[in-house]
This record gives C-alpha cells, sequence and structure tokens, in this order.
C-alpha cells in the first residue's frame, strides 16, 4: 500500500509531467492514443483473464447483478475501449484552439486560447472502461492523469493502465503522465484531494456516496459528476408504441448506469390505455415495479411507492412509476426529484416539446428519445469522463473541451500603463 508519502511523490510526478505534456504536438498525441488502442486489442486475453479475478472476487463479496454488469469486461467491451481511443484521435486537438482575440485601444493584441488544466485526479468505482477513457481524454487534452479506481476493480484496471501506459512511452509520453494509485486504503483518496500544490482538479465518478464525500471534503476544486434519477414522461399526445420502446430501452438496456430511467411518469388521460401492457413488458423483463395508487390499480404486482422511491437511483431493475394529471405535474415532479441529468417527454405536441425542454433543469432533455443516449461516445466525442450535473465550466458529457481551461496571450510594443 502507498503511504501518503508515496500518494504525494506520485502527484510530484504527475505534476512535472504535464508541463512537457502540454506542449505535445498533436501528431505525438494521436500517435499515442492509436498505439494504445492497438495495444489493448492485442492484450486482450491478458486483461479479461484479471478481470475475471475481480468477477470472481465480487461474486464472492455478494455484490449485486447489476454492479457486475459494470464490472464484466468482454472481447467487445475492450473493443469498445479502443474504438473510443481512435475516435478520440480523430477529433481536432483542443490545445491551441484560438477562441477569440481583438487588439485593444492601447494597441495590445490579445488572443484567447484553449489549454490544459494540468494534473486532474479521477476517483470511481466498478466500471473498468473508464479507466480507458480517463487517460484517452485527459492525454489527448494535455492534461496529466492521476487514477483511483474501486477496489473492485483493483486487478482489471492495474492490467489496462499497465498495458496502455507501456504503449503511450513507446510512443513519446512520459510514463509519469499516467499514474495509478494501487493503494485500497480508503485514507489514499482523504490524501489525494488534499494535494492543491499537485493536483488541479478532481472528478469523482461513482455513486453518491463517493460524490458527495468528495465535494465536501476536497480542498481542490472539483467537477461533480452526479447521480442520475433520470424521468420519462409519456404526455397524452404521445405515440404510444413509440413510447413502449423508448420507456423499455431506458429502463432495462442496461440499469446499472447512470442514464437509466428511474421513474416513469404517465399523463392520467392515457394511463389505462398505456400502463397495462408496459407494466406487462416491465414484469416479463424481470423489472420490479413500485408505483402510485392509481398504477398499483391497474395491476396486483406493482408494490406501493414511497417518499424514498422517487428519490432513488436504483441502478438495477427496478423502476418508479407515478400518473400524472397534466405536464405541470410532472414539471413539477422533476423538479423536485431530478438530479439534473438527463430527463425525457415522449409527446406528438410542439408545445409541450418545446416548454419541456425550456423548463426542465438537467444537462440533457430529450424529446422522443431514450436517456441512454446520453453518452459521450453516443455525442460523438470518442469518449467521456463522466456526465457533469453542476454547472459551472462543464455540463453534460464531459470530453475534450471539459478538459482545457484557457490563458490570454497578449502582446505589445511598449506599452505602459
Amino acid at each position: 500500500m502507498e503511504s501518503t508519502q508515496g500518494i504525494v511523490l506520485q502527484a510530484q510526478a504527475a505534476k512535472a509531467a504535464s508541463v512537457k505534456l502540454g506542449i505535445l504536438t498533436t501528431q505525438i498525441k494521436n500517435d499515442a492514443l492509436r498505439a494504445m488502442a492497438e495495444a489493448l486489442c492485442a492484450r486482450k486475453q491478458y486483461i479479461l483473464q484479471q478481470n475475471k479475478t475481480d468477477m470472481e472476487t465480487a461474486r464472492q463479496s455478494g455484490m449485486k447483478e447489476a454492479m457486475l454488469d459494470r464490472l464484466m469486461l468482454t472481447e467487445e467491451r475492450i473493443e469498445g475501449m479502443a474504438a473510443g481511443l481512435l475516435k478520440v484521435a480523430d477529433l481536432p486537438d483542443p490545445i491551441g484552439e484560438v477562441l477569440n482575440g481583438k487588439q485593444l485601444l492601447n494597441g495590445l493584441q490579445m488572443t484567447k486560447v484553449r489549454v490544459p488544466l494540468g494534473v486532474i485526479a479521477i476517483i470511481y468505482e466498478a466500471r473498468p472502461n473508464v479507466t480507458a477513457d480517463a487517460i484517452g481524454l485527459c492525454l489527448k487534452a494535455g492534461n496529466a492523469v492521476v487514477l483511483k479506481g474501486g477496489s473492485e476493480a483493483l486487478q482489471s484496471n492495474k492490467a489496462i493502465v499497465g498495458v496502455m501506459k507501456e504503449a503511450a512511452e513507446n510512443a513519446g509520453i512520459a510514463a509519469d503522465a499516467i499514474q495509478f494509485i494501487e493503494s485500497t486504503d480508503r485514507r489514499t483518496v482523504q490524501d489525494l484531494i488534499k494535494l492543491n500544490a499537485y493536483i488541479d482538479v478532481v472528478i469523482p465518478r461513482g455513486g453518491a456516496g463517493l460524490i458527495n464525500m468528495i465535494v465536501q471534503n476536497s480542498t481542490v476544486p472539483v467537477i461533480e459528476t452526479g447521480i442520475g434519477v433520470c424521468h420519462t414522461f409519456i404526455d397524452e399526445s404521445a405515440e404510444l408504441l413509440m413510447a413502449e420502446a423508448i420507456a423499455f430501452n431506458a429502463k432495462v438496456s442496461r440499469p446499472a448506469v447512470c442514464n437509466a430511467m428511474e421513474t416513469l411518469l404517465v399523463h392520467a388521460k392515457i394511463a389505462e390505455r398505456f400502463l397495462p401492457q408496459m407494466l406487462e413488458k416491465f414484469l416479463a423483463a424481470g423489472v420490479s415495479i413500485y408505483g402510485c395508487a392509481t398504477t398499483q390499480k391497474l395491476d396486483a404486482r406493482v408494490a406501493a411507492a414511497t417518499e424514498e422511491d422517487w428519490q432513488s437511483e436504483y441502478g438495477d431493475l427496478r423502476l418508479a412509476i407515478k400518473v400524472v394529471n397534466n405536464i405541470d405535474e410532472a414539471l413539477i415532479h422533476i423538479a423536485q426529484y431530478g438530479t439534473h441529468h438527463s430527463e425525457a417527454i415522449v409527446t406528438s405536441s410542439y408545445t409541450n416539446a418545446n416548454r419541456f425542454q425550456q423548463e426542465v433543469d438537467a444537462a440533457v432533455v430529450y424529446v422522443n428519445a431514450s436517456t441512454r443516449f446520453t453518452d459521450g461516445y453516443e455525442f460523438g466525442f470518442g469518449a467521456e469522463i463522466g456526465i457533469s450535473t453542476q454547472k459551472l465550466h462543464a455540463r453534460g458529457p464531459m470530453a475534450l473541451a471539459e478538459l482545457t481551461s484557457t490563458k490570454y496571450l497578449v502582446k505589445g510594443e511598449g506599452q505602459i500603463r
């Protein structure tokens, strides 16, 4: 296990590496990304073997099936990680991008450009694919990265970092630019989030407990990735087959991820036409339903929803359902219980669609589409660090642009004030 001093040394090394990394050419960074993608595919069996060890340990400890799905790697998922790196390599380099510029009245030439944040610490749980996404995006944006993954994915993360770090170094990236903290001691997180001298930004990615702890205790600036209590509202004018497909996909396609639907809101005027068949489909897929009194009347298998259900990010095959009298009630419910992540309306009404998108306060607001699309790869960003639900600096899927800051470059000819 690393001591506190060991964590400091890793952060110091990352800080030193970040200086050179920030001025690397786009070609070197892209070559490194492509080399890392190739290495992941070439070493698939090694990575899968290490992931198998994590999976066996997790099963023995009683990890829930939905969380096991997040932890599990397959050949397809590793190939997806590699594809994400290749996509990032193909994207424009944000570093040095000129955002605006002008000549001041005093003759000074002022230009605003993108620069790296510096050193980014990413603290995350379960999903090993985050490791590859984080390394790829941070390096392309010129940042060194310090990774602290969850103990449940330790062997998987070590394997991924080792493979990618070797490939990056061979392509011209300083080895110290990628740091992985192997300690499973929770105190290492407390140490890391107070290293203001070396860490520029902390990004937590995981459950509410982890995120809240870091937000409340970090002295390093935090970009908050929020939990996802996501809603889908089926409006009275919704095309019902479309609504059924969207709602089913939003809940069932991958229930453990943060963009999965946790509460379904249904307009009272269509509840009796829409819900019986929708409930049957959910229940057949193994979804446990917690509903309001109206929903319960439609199917005896529906359990009574409590206040806790409206607030819950289940992360599994559980779903809360509420029948509302109008769009106003839907908006009020979302404002009260939503976590500003992803919200959707299914409607044929232009007025209601427009109103929903204008009034809902969330990072991503959908009309006639599943909340499951809130994802950096789906949005064409190659990958993502996480979904930011805050409003400062970054919001929504965080990719290259969100991992940069800005600098003003000012040139003069001897002007003094």
